[in-house]
């Protein structure tokens, strides 16, 4: 298929640069696959659209400061994000591929000045990525959680930065506790405690996974046919009571209501040839697109993506290309926000 199926054009005053004043105060649009019915709801409605019986999975990775921003030791200044760590060298010594945005390229050897207690050293530049090698005088760790900033997508724009007092508790889920991501998983964003408790007295388990996000998920198709696109792997952890509920759930005619993508690509990266979700650990580089056969997931809460992304491919997948370009046009006509801190989509 080409790119450009998934191109759609989006006013730049729908690009949502503040969370919602209150988390399940946005504006859910519910698409029924089936019918091609859509209809409007606010979020903390969705409770409406569950059954006793389904299962709720939600992502529970936690976003780290993963931007540095500093200076090379000649001058000029860089901003580091830090994508995956390679290896743990001490508590004090890590290597991390990163994506780097300097005045000049780095190269081997380039030194990296971020703070008085955190140096960093190219150890080697290809494919657009630069590996580097963190020195701290404290726990890598804990000066990374002080002096590193929340990494925003581009798209939301911040004169100063991210606002440490917004972005720093509104970019992460209310259910967030394992630390490795760099980028929230924004279907989760939605969510406050008070909704999960409502919807656990509905009669729906709500279980957890981790999938730490990394570029896999927002890097740009750059082939001209999707499929020629590669992902970048990422971690994923099903845990042993995570993949008994969903078997059980699925076996007694229950749904599996994924809370976003990240979910999604863990689920169906995780399901064996019988059709049963396996606990463990593993990396997945999963390409979601159309004609792609969905094993696990029967419901999916998603945000309303990037045009031409793999994650609006992936919701094409789900629904089929022409209805998930249908709901696009009328959130559009009717000021729907988008991207991550935008407005939800739930398609059942």
């Amino acid at each position: 298929m080409d790119v450009f199926e998934f191109q759609y054009d989006l006013p730049a005053h729908l690009i949502a640069q503040h969370p919602s004043t209150n988390r399940d105060r946005s504006r859910l649009m519910v698409v029924d696959r089936q019918s091609g019915q859509i209809t409007h709801r606010l979020f903390f409605e969705i409770v409406h659209e569950l059954l006793p019986g389904d299962a709720l999975l939600v992502n529970n990775t936690r976003v780290i400061k993963a931007k540095l921003v500093g200076q090379k030791k000649t001058g000029g200044k860089a901003e580091v994000l830090l994508t995956k760590c390679l290896q743990l060298i001490s508590r004090n010594e890590e290597i991390w591929r990163c994506l780097v945005r300097s005045s000049k390229r780095p190269h081997p050897g380039t030194v990296f000045c971020f703070h008085q207690d955190l140096i960093g050293e190219a150890l080697s530049v290809s494919e657009g990525f630069c590996t580097i090698r963190f020195r701290s005088e404290e726990d890598f760790r804990k000066i990374l959680e002080r002096v590193g900033r929340v990494p925003l997508p581009p798209y939301i724009r911040r004169r100063d930065g991210p606002d440490l007092q917004e972005d720093g508790q509104r970019y992460q889920t209310v259910f967030a506790e394992q630390d490795g991501a760099i980028a929230a998983p924004t279907a989760g964003l939605h969510f406050t405690s008070s909704l999960m408790s409502e919807i656990q007295r509905a009669g729906v388990s709500i279980i957890s996974l981790t999938l730490h996000i990394g570029v896999g998920t927002f890097l740009p198709v750059r082939a001209d046919r999707i499929e020629e696109h590669q992902m970048h792997e990422e971690t994923f952890v099903i845990p042993a009571e995570t993949a008994e509920t969903v078997n059980r759930v699925k076996r007694e005619g229950g749904r599996i209501i994924a809370v976003g993508t990240s979910t999604t690509r863990a689920l169906e990266s995780a399901v064996d040839a019988g059709g049963r979700v396996v606990p463990g650990q593993g990396q997945t580089g999963l390409f979601i697109y159309p004609p792609f056969r969905f094993r696990v997931v029967d419901v999916l809460v998603t945000n309303f993506h990037l045009p031409g992304s793999t994650l609006v491919m992936l919701a094409s997948a789900f629904a089929g290309r022409d209805l998930i370009f249908k709901a696009y046009e009328e959130g559009i006509d009717r000021g729907y926000r988008f991207y991550s801190y935008g407005d939800a989509m739930m398609i059942v």
